[in-house]
Parts: structure tokens; C-alpha cells; sequence
């Protein structure tokens, strides 16, 4: 007879039986995250047959990609000896997906050492410990709505979370102003309900009274319909109701989402015959976990609607300091530009930031059709950055006007930069004594005549744009990278040289301007990032595929050449130079009084070859009359000395005074003084003689485009005209007055050996 308390057989059974038939995954895995074990039940959990995971990843697993770094951080945390515990989703090998919660420990060898990890699942929902589960579920919805600020994105992420583990179908309608819609319809295996019968997305609905959505956001409470056989309600429409019967929906929950109050919308979730489940209803623990789900998703929906609210008002802001959705219509060049801000910094873990930034670009119409063209990036992100940006822009705009060579309008906005972002003291935090540095920028001016296809530019520690010629695709050459603006600061000693670069653009070329943004810390798969040159590549090459395609295609091969999400805002601008000549007509002239009719004539019969109408002609000759009698008169009438009898106390020579519209009568004025001639034009010798000036001349140059015509004279007098005042009486003085009242614009610009005036007048009356 045995003793008491012993076995009264002999019993042997070997771990494999025991682990065989229990109701739970066992896995076990070496130091490396390798499976070297794992039982029955986890071959039917995780959806895989016979032995074709062991010896591989823990990944093999199914475990999804969004928890791959959890799953790595499970290993190192019990290889140090500790457990974890938590929720994975796994992916089957049918396609189906799992939620399952895991328990993790170490394996320990008889030494004590750590060898390997042996980890206990369960389905969620599915275990004994059925409230501890669904608590699992709350965490794991918990995570989700942490993930992101973004409406769409959290939403479509709590209905996947909950579909299929916990529905089979998830509803979500928000409201927008008084009337309800629909956010999230979805779906247990990817179905979808036939057009007509449930609201689809985006649309409104409508619940009647005794609906069961209706009647929980009256109560403000959680309703569940636990059996639907046995209660019946009305649908919205006769389609959705019979859409309904046919697929058997079996049991309902339906949940308020309301935050401080506010009652946001309802979201509900059902059970039908799409999935085959142990027990196709809810009960009333089922209700009260959706109804925490609920003020949970309420929340999160209320944080990304005032996230999205201040996103929109920002990029609004920053949009409207901007050009406009459609480039100008310019004569000799296709123009294409793209503006993206980043996804909210909160998606990269940095908190929450609209990613407003200091991307800027511009296209500036200039004198006698030519155009000015930038790029630039302020420093930073953020409301002062689009600031700074904002006030660049109008800045340049107004430099621009002046039509000075682009390093000299470089030089004026990197003073203007040092004066107007002068540093201030952070008025809060905790780090109040700080002070803020002027914000550094790089920009690219450039100034493109489509006659003569001259490239003009400067550049201010920018990228240099990609040029497509021929269909090969390289770099513009900056001889210089030149300083950004800003990096002197206000008070420092030095001086910012920026250099004056010209480039001839061939017919059909076509630049690539580009911000940072674009290819500055752009992600690999492998999680680590591109270099800027690996990333210019990309660009180069994307580029290279479409170089022969229209100036949006190529602005669109440039963004999405790399993939992956962009970690700063870009802007791009494509331009693309015309393949044909544009017309124009140029002769020089001697400056004396009868060459006036001459040009007048040339005028006349360039404007008529042109096709202009009769009185667009006359007027346009009226005005061509006026500025060639302006250079001719102020020409022959410019500063010059003359010589006078020596005596006693009294100078040799007097100076000729002119006065008009080129000049005021000032001695110290332009063309005035000791060094307004060269001494060679005196003959110092014996019979005191003084040579003749050479004769003068200007320059009539007729430029016709789509819908307007430039007319431009140059002559060697430095002095700029401008507007007089004429008196009743007074014989001239009105020219430019008549200019400026009927031409659309006028102006002048200084040239390399004088300056030149011109006027535009449209095509059409």
C-alpha cells in the first residue's frame, strides 16, 4: 500500500504533452530574438503550420510593422532580467489579423544567467481573464490616439484597432456645425456596404428618434442592443435597414463622444455575420468598455479638431504671405511652382508644431518684360519664421523695383535683415535672459531677360537649382556660394560680398529651384536618413525621366522623388525658358533733333509689322516722340565747361548749369563738378583751342510680347528723369508727365554706361 499523499500509479508526461494542451501560446526565444520553441496553441494563434518559424525572428510571428519596435523593446527589457507585458497585433498568414496580449519573462539557465525569453499569449478578449483583456484593449486604443493629431489619421486608427477584434463593423459621425456626418465606415475584411445603402464617408445623416444612435446622444449615455432579433429599430433609409437584415447584424453599441460638455458626435459598433464568433453579442460589460473608449476617442477627436483648427489658420497665414496658387502668364518663360508644408512635427515624436516655415519663392515682373525670380529658406519653423519670411518677401519686392543687379539687391536685404531682426529677450520660460539671434536666411535672386535669354543672378548660401539643357540634367555653376543674409549681425564688423554671375540660357532650358526641405534629413527604410548628396541624386534622377515632360510634371517628379514623409516644408519652382525667339526691333541713333522723326518712323513701322492697332500705334509713337526728345534735348544740352579769358583773380572756367527734367541746376548734382569731363577734352597749348565732345548717341530698342509692348531708350547721361512740375507758362516740362499718364508703367534704370528709360502699353485698347 502506498503511502499517504503518494501517486497510486506511476506517471511520466513530457513537457512537450503538457505544453501541447495548453490553452495558451508558448514561445520561446534565444538572446538573439530567434524562435527556437513554440507550442500547439500558438501555431493556431499566430496562423502558421508546422516548423517554418523555428530558427527565425520573433517578427516571423506576424507581429505588425507598427509594433515592430515594441517587440524589440520587449527583448531588451527582459534580457536585463525583468517582464513585460503588453498587446501585439499580429498578421496571419490568411490575411486575417489578431490582437493578442503577451506576458513575457526570461529564460533563465540553471546558472542564473539570462539565455533566452519565453513568452505566454492569448487572443485578447478571448482569455479567462476576460476584464484584464479588454483593459488590454483600452491600452492599446490608449497608444493609438497618442500616435498622431491628426483627425482622419486618429480616427482611422480606433476603428482598426477595434475591427475585427471587437466589431465587425465601426461607424463614426461627428458633427459639423448642426448637421451630423460621417467620418469612419469600417469594415470586418475589407467589405464594403453597396452605394446607396449606409452613408458613405463625408456624407450627412440623419438618425429618426428611436434610433439607437439618436437615442445615445439624447441620453448622453452608452446604448446596448444586446439582441437585435428581438429589438427592432428604425433606419435611416429603407436600403440601409435591408442591407442590415441581410447581413445579420446581431448586437449593437452605441456611444456618445462628449468632451467638457460638448457633445462632438456618436460612434457605434456591431456584430453581424461577417466573422464567425464563439458569442456574436455584447453585454453589458461590453457597453461599459466602449462607453470609456468613447470619452477617450472624444478627447483625442476634440485635441485634433483644435490642432487642425490652429494648423489651418497658420498655413492660411503663411499660404497668404505667398504668391498665389497660378503663376503669372510671363512672356519667354513657362513658370511652375509647388508650395508643401511638413505633417505636424507631433507624427516624429517632437511634440505638437503646426511646421509653419520660412520657405519663400516669388516671381517679380521688372522693367521691359525682364523677370525677377527667388528662393530662399528662413531658419527655424514656426510663426516667426513665416514672419520674417512675409517681410522678405515684400522687402525684395520693393528692392526689386529699383532694377539694380541682383548682388546689389542681395546687399540691400542683407542690411535691411540685420536691422529688422534685431535681438529681443524670450518673454517667457525658463531661460527668460536669453537672447534670440537674428534669424539666418538663404536665398537665390536671379533676374532672366527672355530677349536677349541673359541669366542674371546672386546668391546668398542657397542650393544651387538644377538646369535641364538638351534633356540632360545638371547644376546651374555658382562661381560663388556666397554668405546668407544675416550672418553679420547688427553691431559686428566686415562686409557681406555677394557676387554678380550671368549664365545664357539655351532655348527650351528649364531650372529647378528647390528649398532644403527637399532633400534634408529624408528617411530610409532602414530608418536611418539620406545624405543631402544621396537625396540630390534622387532628384536628379526623378528629374531626368520626365526633363522633356511640361514644367508640372517636372515640379511633381522633383516632390516625390524621395520617398517617405518630408521633415521641412519645401517649396519648388520650375521655369522653363521658350524655344522660339521673341520679337524685337533695336537701332542706334546720333542724339541730334531730326534723328527724333527717325525713330518715330522706325517706331511706327515696327508697331505696324506687329499687328498693333492704329491707336495703341499713334499713342505708342506719341511716347516714343517724348523720350527721344527728353535724351536728344538733356543730351545736347548736357553739363559741359567752356572757356573763358584768364584774369586777374578770376577762374579760367564756368560751368554750363542745364536744367529739366533730367536735372535740377545744382552744381554738386550728377554730371556736375571737377570730375564731370576728362582733361583730354581740353587743348592746353598754345592757341588755348578746345577740342569737340564726341558726338552722343541713344538707343531705340521696341519689344513686343503676348499682350503688351516695352519701348526703352539708353544713353550715356547717368542722371535719372523724373516728374517736374510745369508752370502755365513754362515751354517744356511735361513729357514724362504725359509718359506717366498714358503709359500702364514707366521707369528707369541705370545701366553699365548710363541709364534707360522705358514705358509698356498693352496690345489692346
Amino acid at each position: 500500500m502506498k503511502r499517504w499523499g503518494e501517486s497510486p500509479f506511476d506517471a511520466h508526461l513530457p513537457p512537450e504533452t503538457v505544453l501541447n494542451q495548453m490553452e495558451m501560446a508558448v514561445v520561446v526565444c534565444d538572446r538573439f530574438s530567434n524562435v527556437i520553441y513554440a507550442n500547439a496553441f500558438a501555431r493556431q494563434l499566430f496562423g502558421f503550420g508546422g516548423d517554418e518559424i523555428i530558427g527565425h525572428s520573433v517578427l516571423s510571428l506576424g507581429i505588425a510593422e507598427e509594433d515592430h519596435e515594441q517587440a524589440t523593446e520587449l527583448a531588451r527589457h527582459v534580457l536585463k532580467g525583468n517582464v513585460w507585458e503588453g498587446t501585439f497585433c499580429n498578421l496571419r498568414a490568411d490575411g486575417t489579423s489578431v490582437y493578442t496580449r503577451a506576458h513575457a519573462v526570461p529564460l533563465r539557465h540553471p546558472s542564473g544567467a539570462v539565455d533566452g525569453v519565453v513568452i505566454l499569449a492569448r487572443e485578447a478578449l478571448r482569455s479567462n481573464q476576460r476584464e484584464q483583456e479588454r483593459y488590454g484593449l483600452m491600452e492599446r486604443i490608449g497608444e493609438r490616439l497618442s500616435g498622431s493629431l491628426e483627425l482622419q489619421t486618429t480616427l482611422r486608427r480606433v476603428a482598426d484597432t477595434l475591427v475585427p477584434q471587437f466589431a465587425d463593423h465601426c461607424f463614426i459621425d461627428l458633427f459639423s456645425g448642426d448637421r451630423l456626418y460621417r467620418r469612419v465606415s469600417w469594415h470586418a475584411g475589407g467589405w464594403e456596404p453597396p452605394p446607396g445603402t449606409w452613408a458613405e464617408v463625408g456624407e450627412p445623416v440623419s438618425y429618426p428618434p428611436d434610433h439607437f444612435n439618436a437615442k445615445a446622444m439624447k441620453r448622453r449615455d452608452a446604448v446596448l442592443v444586446e439582441d437585435m432579433v428581438q429589438h427592432r429599430f428604425s433606419a435611416p433609409n429603407d436600403a440601409g435597414k435591408r442591407l442590415g437584415d441581410e447581413l445579420g447584424i446581431t448586437s449593437v453599441i452605441a456611444a456618445p463622444l462628449l468632451v467638457r460638455g460638448e457633445l462632438l458626435g456618436v460612434m457605434s459598433l456591431a456584430l453581424s455575420s461577417l466573422t464567425k464568433r464563439a458569442d456574436p453579442h455584447y453585454d453589458g460589460f461590453d457597453r461599459d468598455l466602449l462607453g470609456a473608449i468613447a470619452s477617450r476617442v472624444a478627447l483625442a477627436v476634440d485635441n485634433s479638431l483644435l490642432f487642425e483648427e490652429e494648423r489651418e489658420t497658420a498655413l492660411a497665414f503663411q499660404k497668404h504671405l505667398l504668391p498665389g496658387e497660378r503663376p503669372p502668364r510671363l512672356d519667354g518663360l513657362q513658370i511652375a511652382w509647388r508650395y508643401e508644408p511638413a505633417r505636424p512635427l507631433e507624427s516624429h515624436g517632437h511634440g505638437i508644431q503646426t511646421q509653419v516655415g520660412g520657405d519663400w519663392y516669388d516671381v517679380i515682373p521688372l522693367s521691359a518684360g525682364r523677370v525677377g525670380l527667388v528662393i530662399g529658406d528662413v531658419e527655424g519653423r514656426g510663426a516667426r519664421a513665416a514672419a520674417v519670411m512675409g517681410q522678405l518677401r515684400a522687402a525684395l519686392r520693393a528692392f526689386a523695383q529699383d532694377d539694380k543687379p541682383p548682388a546689389e539687391i542681395l546687399r540691400k536685404l542683407d542690411e535691411w535683415v540685420r536691422t529688422m531682426t534685431r535681438p529681443e529677450r524670450i518673454s517667457s520660460g525658463w531661460n527668460s535672459d536669453d537672447l534670440v539671434r537674428p534669424p539666418l536666411v538663404s536665398c537665390t535672386y536671379f533676374v532672366y531677360d527672355a530677349w536677349s535669354r541673359v541669366l542674371e543672378f546672386a546668391n546668398a548660401g542657397h542650393d544651387p537649382p538644377l538646369l535641364i539643357a538638351d534633356g540632360e540634367v545638371g547644376e546651374l555653376t555658382f562661381e560663388s556660394e556666397g554668405a546668407m543674409l544675416g550672418v553679420r549681425a547688427a553691431g559686428m564688423g566686415g562686409e557681406i560680398f555677394f557676387t554678380e554671375e550671368t549664365a545664357e540660357l539655351k532655348p527650351g532650358a528649364t531650372l529647378v529651384l528647390y528649398t532644403d526641405g527637399l532633400v534634408d534629413r529624408r528617411a530610409r527604410e532602414d530608418g536611418d536618413y539620406h545624405s543631402r548628396e544621396e537625396a540630390r541624386e534622387q532628384v536628379r534622377a526623378a528629374v531626368e525621366k520626365v526633363a522633356r515632360g511640361n514644367v508640372e510634371d517636372i515640379a511633381r517628379a522633383a516632390y516625390d522623388a524621395i520617398p517617405g514623409e518630408i521633415n521641412d516644408d519645401v517649396a519648388i519652382v520650375v521655369i522653363r525658358t521658350a524655344a522660339e525667339e521673341l520679337a524685337v526691333e533695336e537701332r542706334t541713333f546720333p542724339a541730334e533733333p531730326i534723328m527724333v522723326s527717325e525713330a518715330r518712323r522706325l517706331a511706327a513701322d515696327t508697331f505696324a509689322a506687329w499687328g498693333m492697332l492704329d491707336e495703341q500705334a499713334e499713342l505708342a509713337c506719341l511716347l516714343v516722340s517724348e523720350i527721344v526728345t527728353n535724351v536728344v534735348l538733356h543730351a545736347s544740352t548736357s553739363p559741359a565747361p567752356r572757356r573763358e579769358l584768364v584774369l586777374e583773380g578770376m577762374p579760367l572756367v564756368q560751368f554750363n548749369t542745364g536744367s529739366g527734367e533730367y536735372g535740377d541746376g545744382d552744381p554738386g548734382g550728377p554730371g556736375y563738378g571737377p570730375g564731370a569731363f576728362d582733361e583730354d577734352d581740353w587743348n592746353l597749348g598754345a592757341d588755348l583751342g578746345r577740342r569737340e565732345p564726341p558726338s552722343k548717341e541713344f538707343r531705340l530698342r521696341l519689344r513686343r510680347g503676348a499682350e503688351a509692348i516695352w519701348v526703352e531708350v539708353f544713353d550715356s547721361d547717368m542722371r535719372l528723369p523724373r516728374i517736374r512740375s510745369a508752370g502755365e507758362t513754362d515751354e517744356g516740362g511735361r513729357g514724362l508727365y504725359l509718359v506717366d499718364q498714358l503709359a500702364s508703367r514707366w521707369g528707369a534704370r541705370p545701366t553699365a554706361d548710363g541709364k534707360a528709360v522705358w514705358f509698356e502699353l498693352p496690345l489692346t485698347s
